[in-house]
């Protein structure tokens, strides 16, 4: 253990009192003088910047800020009347004068007033707001400025169409690079980038400089071109001038053709390519046009063994298979050739066509004697004329087994270039006139020869008008389009086993169709009543080319045919077609 502190003895009896000396005061600290003074100075310029700022926050306002440029012209620190007036008399002037404008390589003159553009003044100022209140902002004014677009008003339907004539004058399409022919000379043509005004932002660009009095640089968006220059003198180089260098020739079977720098030149064309290039494109129809007629004699037509009728009886007639030139297998190496400038030469590739009816074919046809045959007469001589080219045209056809026989697919077009003409026909009732007038007499006959031979109906179309010189409910039209479509068609099927041809015998009264094959039915046709009787109304004809007629009343009426057996008489098959035949109009001329 420590020892307890020693202290002076006590009596505890006695207190003594010390008493307590205060400390002598010390004399206060004074600042320097030197101090007090930079003080006294800080304070008076702050007070003087004080005074200053309350009066210039006084004295300025009204008036527009500082430093404000309003398109060119400095109006910063003026009162809004005397500032308006200053605008005005700088500004004014030029409101009324032409607009120059560029944009990307065009450049033209847009007049404000003709495009609605008028100048909203107290909107101009008021864009530049009220006096700033930040001291450090009302001082900065007094050694920066700042510029203020103007405020318009906009007439959009008088804006809107100078826009659009602006954008006439400056869209441009792109132009790709191309190599053309002066005869067989071939020319580069360079590319050159399109341009397409960016109305949107020229609108824009407009109301906010059209004031300023300087011309205006319009934003315009670029339309890339694939091609390049190199690209361009690549294909002029490579391909061109060694393509129209010299001939080429196709040496054919028996006989060659050639193909000459100036055709050559017409039928080859340049297209863009990857990488910036041109690719080569030549038409095969001019190319073919060219050397097809040189090669001609080289070839041979194909011909279907047919049916002739000699003596009253069939005859075969052979077939022939074709041998034509395959002009696709034949230029394909043609874009290589024309890379060349010797061994310019190309071999023609033939293609075989069979006979679709070869004579083989023919023979086991089947076709020994008359199955059904159908006559009818009193055609006018320009609708005879036509029943004779299309008979001719049919005459002699084959229908194999299973075959469906189309008299619009089997004669094609039937117009003048084919030798019909124009005959009378039944429109909307009326008589009138167009080329190849009188085909239903033929198809009527076609259609009838073929219901008694048995053949499946596959499909045919009646007259809307009843026709006296027809059976009623066994007749048939057909009808195509000036370009030779078919619109309405007559067609059978042969579904027998042996083969059917088809022979035709004009007069100028009458025209008879057989069909020969092998007989498989006899055909008994039974025609119904007539019922639904529908009075004919009268119609006025046309104001030229007249022909009034009694016209007929319209009824239903239907015909049943019958099949038997040709060996045993036996009923194979029974069926009525029923048909409803418009009223045809009584048509009357006017005195």
């Amino acid at each position: 253990m420590q020892d307890e502190p020693r202290w002076p003895a006590v009596d505890r009896d006695q207190t003594e009192v010390i008493p307590v000396v205060p400390a002598e005061p010390q004399p206060p600290r004074r600042r320097p003088r030197r101090l007090r003074k930079a003080g006294w100075i800080g304070g008076g310029v702050l007070g003087v910047l004080v005074v200053a700022y309350l009066i210039d926050l006084l004295t300025s306002q009204g008036q527009v800020p500082r430093g404000i440029v309003v398109a060119g012209v400095d109006v910063g620190g003026l009162e809004r009347p005397v500032a308006e007036r200053e605008l005005r008399g700088q500004i004014e002037p030029r409101l009324t004068r032409p607009l120059t404008v560029t944009a990307g390589q065009a450049r033209a003159s847009l007049s404000p007033t003709e495009a609605g553009l008028k100048l909203d003044w107290s909107g101009t100022l008021d864009q530049a707001g009220d006096q700033p209140l930040n001291p450090f902002t009302r001082v900065a004014s007094f050694f920066t400025s700042r510029e203020l677009g103007v405020v318009s008003h906009v007439e959009d339907e008088k804006l809107d169409p100078a826009l659009e004539a602006l954008r006439g004058r400056v869209d441009r399409a792109p132009v790709e690079g191309a190599v053309r022919f002066e005869g067989t000379t071939p020319v580069a043509v360079p590319p050159q980038a399109g341009q397409k005004l960016d109305v949107a932002a020229a609108r824009a660009k407009i109301l906010s400089g059209w004031a300023s009095g300087d011309s205006l640089t319009l934003p315009v968006v670029s339309a890339p071109v694939h091609t390049t220059a190199d690209g361009v003198q690549r294909a002029l180089t490579e391909f061109a001038k060694p393509a129209v260098s010299a001939p080429v020739v196709v040496k054919g079977e028996g006989a060659d053709a050639t193909l000459t720098p100036e055709q050559i030149a017409g039928a080859l064309t340049f297209v863009p390519a990857d990488g910036g290039g041109l690719a080569p494109t030549i038409d095969p129809k001019k190319v073919t046009d060219a050397l097809a007629p040189q090669l001609k004699s080289t070839e041979q037509e194909g011909k279907d063994a047919s049916i002739a009728f000699s003596g009253g009886k069939p005859v075969v007639e052979p077939s022939s298979d074709g041998s034509t030139v395959d002009w696709g297998q034949s230029l394909k190496p043609l874009p290589a050739t024309l890379k060349q400038t010797d061994g310019r030469e190309l071999k023609a590739v033939y293609q075989k066509t069979p006979a679709k009816v070869t004579t083989e074919q023919a023979d086991k046809l089947g076709v020994k004697e008359v199955i059904g045959e159908f006559s009818t007469g009193g055609f006018a001589a320009d609708s005879g004329t036509n029943i004779r080219v299309v008979a001719e045209k049919v005459n002699g056809a084959i229908v194999k087994p299973g075959e469906t026989f189309s008299l619009n697919g089997f004669t094609g077009p039937r117009g003048r270039p084919q030798g019909y003409v124009e005959a009378g026909v039944i429109e909307n009732g009326a008589p009138a006139r167009e080329v190849g007038g009188g085909i239903s007499q033929f198809a009527t006959t076609l259609y009838n020869a073929a219901y008694f031979s048995g053949m499946k109906d596959a499909g045919h179309k009646e007259h809307s008008y009843y026709i006296s010189r027809y059976p009623a409910a066994r007749e048939a039209t057909v009808f195509q389009n000036p370009n030779g479509a078919s619109v309405i068609d007559l067609k059978f099927t042969n579904d027998s086993d042996t083969g059917v041809a088809i022979q035709t015998v004009w007069t100028p009264s009458s025209i008879t169709v057989k069909l020969w094959g092998t007989k498989r039915y006899t055909v008994e046709s039974v025609p119904g009543e007539r019922t639904n009787p529908t009075p004919q109304p009268t119609k006025p004809g046309p104001a030229e080319n007249c022909h009034a007629s009694n016209g007929a009343p319209g009824f239903t009426t239907s015909d049943t045919r019958i099949l038997r057996d040709a060996s045993s008489g036996r009923e194979v098959s029974r069926h009525t077609r029923s048909v409803r035949y418009n009223p045809q109009p009584k048509i009357t001329c006017g005195e």
